[in-house]
């Protein structure tokens, strides 16, 4: 297992992001690699993808009216 190197990290956030030191050890490691802009940039979920599951998983309440009156 890679162990993090907490002084490079530090540096980052602190100097190169200006974060405080409170304001760094509150962030979880996926927020301060988003910071850092590690990743691909991609959002997680696209419509066309929300669209594929809303049809495969349409809501139905109760009889399937969908609630309505």
């Amino acid at each position: 297992m890679a162990s993090f190197d907490w002084p490079a990290l530090m540096r980052a956030g602190m100097r190169g992001l200006g974060l405080k030191p409170d304001e760094f050890w509150r962030l979880t490691p996926a927020e301060l690699q988003i910071l850092l802009g590690a990743g691909s940039g991609r959002a997680p979920l696209g419509r066309a993808r929300l669209d594929e599951l809303l049809a495969a998983y349409p809501d139905q309440i109760g009889d399937g009216d969908n609630g309505g009156n």
